[in-house]
Order: structure tokens, then sequence, then C-alpha cells
């Protein structure tokens, strides 16, 4: 064997639109079970590319468990479910050591926490001392048992489920838990047409859905999503995002300022950049458009936020305040550029050509109405529109950022009470100011 064949041969980059395809059909097989609750399941698939784990907050009876299960069954991995009970004690979630009598020593016992996919059902039902054997396994993802540490299997994900409607044998999860959440997802009930539906699917064999991935195809996408590119507006609008939590009088909101005792820590602008980056893979990109952050802000930051005594005796919930903070905060006005490096189509709305290195570019077909100028070697040099998708160098998109100007804000009274309609913040369509 020469030396040149004993070298590792490095792992060729995959094309966006491929990582897209598998996790396209990962949905679909989720989806033939799970009607509806398209947002849960994206963020489902949000955390385990990003590494995080994800908090679902529901009524019963809204598919939060089956929905855990299903995706479980179609990444592929062990799985393993824990009922968490006002008696339940940390050795049953992490392990102990059992003393072996005929052998005069002791042995290790390891909990069913060592899976791949954890479902923590009602978690909120555990006491305190309980929940935090979680902490040092959500954010190490390793176990100590009797001085020794056990890694768990990778790749490694906590769903919790909780009722926000019990108030009887429940306990409020810790602050220091609830910020090992990447995700708190808010699962409503289905639409009338979505339930006919569930009726029509479940009420005969309920379908199984197929394996679609591996434990090595999820490590394989969770190493591309972390090489996802951000451009450094976006990663200083995320800044900006998290600071406005802590000091809200500077960003001039001061009536926030009574309403939230300790903002988000830096772990949140971590998680938002992850949140951004898996959920631009599962769309089909390799960059992160700013609508990417609006979408993942709310779950994002909703259970980081320490409420004041003001806002809990108010009903201030704390997805007014994140609704407050992106309008107050404005979003980086940038233009895309496409420029002739030799990446993207072939023609317009062609199909994507690698370039040098193996590259690949983001698709770029011609928006209506614009055309692509000329660089006067026929290849595309840019939209003479402005818009349109970018390709830089590396097929990494290129912006142009214009200065942020500070709208004065308006602020509507507060009125307590439930949420108007559509009154939950989603940060896909909240405002965006100029």
């Amino acid at each position: 064997m020469t030396a040149a064949a004993s070298q590792s041969v490095p792992e060729q980059p995959v094309p966006p639109s491929v990582d897209a395809a598998q996790l396209e059909r990962a949905l679909f097989e989720i989806k033939r079970v799970i009607v509806g609750q398209d947002r849960l399941v994206e963020r489902m698939l949000v955390g385990l590319l990003a590494r995080g784990h994800v908090l679902l907050e529901g009524v019963p009876g809204v598919a939060k468990t089956l929905a855990v299960e299903t995706l479980a069954r179609v990444v592929g991995g062990h799985f393993a479910r824990l009922q968490f009970t006002p008696d339940l004690v940390p050795a049953d979630i992490i392990g102990t050591r059992i003393y072996k009598a005929g052998q005069d020593a002791f042995d290790t016992e390891l909990g069913p926490v060592f899976a791949n996919f954890v479902l923590a059902d009602e978690i909120n039902r555990a006491p305190a001392k309980v929940q935090s054997a979680l902490l040092e396994v959500m954010a190490e993802r390793q176990v100590s048992i009797g001085g020794v540490t056990h890694k768990l299997p990778d790749p490694f994900l906590v769903l919790a489920t909780q009722n926000p409607i019990e108030n009887e044998g429940v306990y409020p999860l810790p602050e220091a838990q609830r910020d090992r959440f990447l995700l708190k997802v808010l699962v409503d009930y289905p639409s009338p047409e979505e339930e006919r539906e569930i009726i029509y699917r479940m009420g005969q064999t309920p379908p199984t859905p197929q394996t679609v991935l591996g434990p090595d195809d999820v490590r394989r996408l969770q190493r591309t999503a972390s090489q996802v590119f951000v451009h450094h507006a976006l990663v200083d609008y995320v800044v900006r995002l998290v600071v406005a939590t802590r000091t809200p009088t500077e960003h001039g909101m001061p009536d926030v300022a009574n309403w939230v005792s300790y903002g988000a820590s830096p772990r949140a602008s971590l998680g938002l950049i992850a949140a951004s980056r898996a959920l631009a893979l599962i769309r089909g990109r390799d960059y992160v458009l700013p609508q990417d952050v609006l979408d993942v802000t709310a779950d994002v930051l909703r259970h980081r936020l320490v409420l004041s005594y003001d806002a809990l005796a108010d009903g201030v919930p704390a997805d007014h305040i994140v609704k407050r903070v992106l309008q107050s905060v404005p979003l980086p006005q940038v233009t895309p550029r496409q420029r002739a490096n030799g990446f993207g189509p072939a023609g317009p709305g062609g199909p994507m050509v690698p370039g040098p290195g193996g590259q690949y570019g983001p698709p770029q077909p011609v928006p209506a109405g614009a055309h692509a100028t000329s660089n006067g070697q026929g290849a595309p040099q840019g939209w003479s529109d402005g818009q349109g998708p970018a390709a830089g160098q590396g097929g990494q998109p290129q912006y142009q950022q214009a200065p942020f100007q500070q709208a004065p804000f308006q602020q509507a009274p507060f009125q307590q009470g439930p949420p108007p309609q559509g009154g939950r913040p989603d940060a896909g369509s909240g405002p965006q100011p100029g």
C-alpha cells in the first residue's frame, strides 16, 4: 500500500439540496402520523440538527408525546421514555451503583437516560431534586456515578413535555434547567380541518413511519448545520436582541424593564445562531437569512426571561416581551448581491453547478420582473432590481449592509387578558422595522 493510499480521504461536501431532500423525506414520514403541527415538527428537527434540547408545552391530547416517538422512529437510534412522577428519584434517571454480595464489589447500573432520544414526559411533575439531576445530562452530555464519568451516546437529544394548565402536583422548572433547553415550543390545538383528518387517519390502523435516517446521517447533518454561513450583520443583530432583554431601558423600553428581572444569557445568543443555521439547512440553504433568525427568536427566548412580580401580577406573557424586543431592535437591511465567480446556475432558473473546490452555491432563480446583468463574458453579475439570492466566494452570500435607521416606536397600551388571535408572536410574522 502506498503512502498516498494510506492517507485518509477527506469527506466530500454534500450539496445543500441533497441534505434538504433527506430532511424533507424525514418530515414526510413524520407528517404521515402527525396531522398539522408543522411548526412543532420543524422545531424538533431544528433541535436535533442544532444539538439542542426541546421543551414542548401544550394541553393534553395535542400529539406532543406522539410527535417525539415518531421522530425517534423516523431518525432511528435508541429511544427511552421517562414518565416523571412526584416519587421519582435521581437514580431512576441516571443510574446508580448496586452492591454485589457474591463479588464483594459495586456494579454500575446505567439509567434509561443512556439513549439517543429521551422523552421526559410531564417533566414538571418531578421535584426539583430530580430535575436538577438532568443539568449535567443536558449540558455536558455525560453522567457521573460513583466518581466515574460515563459519556452519553451520540447523537443525544432530550425532548420534554409539560402541561401548562395543571396546578396540583406540579413543580416549576428551575431557571438553570430552563436555560438548558434550546427551544420552548408552544403546541396549539389543531384547526377544524386538521382535526377532521385526525379522525379519518387515526380511526383505523394508524400509519407506521419508516426509518429514513440513521445515527451516522444525523451526525453528518449536525456537522453540516454547524458550518452554515452566518453574516456578521446577523451576528450583531442576534447580540443586540439578547442584550436588549437585559437592558430594555437603553433600547427605548422602560416599561419592559419593570417586567423583566433577568434577561437572556449568552447561551441564548449561541442558541439563536445554532437554531438559525439548522433552520436554514432544513430549508435547503447553506447560509442564514434574516427571516431564519426571526422565525426562531420567540422559541429561543421565551423560556429564558425571568419575569418580575409585576409582570406575573399583571399577566404579561413572555411572548409579549419578546415581541416588544423584536419591534425595538432594528433588523439589518441587507441587499444580496450576486457575483460572477463561477457559482450558481448555468442559466436563469438552471441547476446548481459546483464551483472551485467542489463547493456548491445556493439555488439562484431569477426573480419575477428582474433580469440579470452581464459582466461582458456572459456570466450573471447582479440583479437589476437589487433582489435575488446571493452567492459570494465559496458559495456564501455577500451582503451590502445599509446603515441602521432607528424609527420612533409607538407603544400601544398593554391590555390584560388573553392575547388576541395571532397575538402570540411568531417571529416570522412579527414586524420588521426598517
